[in-house]
């Protein structure tokens, strides 16, 4: 699988909301499928974000060490990494990566 396929593999997406003194909270969101691949934070959004960062990096990590991440399903269709990539404003050398592959 080239690194576009790798990144449009859908994976499930734990949320919890955890108590960490009285009334404080913090949202905590995982891929439970991807190794140490957590995040967590007040702003459920920023979560997400921080989520989808870990994400990507330590896809692309794999993908330069010549391994792949676990692949519990195929890759979605219609998903368009490299807009995600510029979106969460990863470093370029990945959006080179996928322009490349797309060629």
């Amino acid at each position: 699988m080239d690194l576009r396929e790798l990144l449009s593999i859908p994976y499930l997406l734990e949320a919890e909301a955890v108590e960490t003194g009285a009334g404080r909270w913090l949202v905590r969101l995982a891929y439970p499928e991807l190794p140490d691949c957590t995040a967590e934070g007040l702003v459920v959004e920023e979560v997400l974000q921080a989520l989808e960062r870990r994400r990507v990096e330590l896809i692309v990590d794999l993908f330069e060490q010549g391994k792949e991440p676990p692949i519990p399903r195929p890759p979605l269709a219609g998903a368009d990494p490299l807009w995600a990539i510029r979106a969460l404003a990863l470093p370029e050398r990945i959006a080179v990566i996928l322009e490349g592959a797309a060629r």
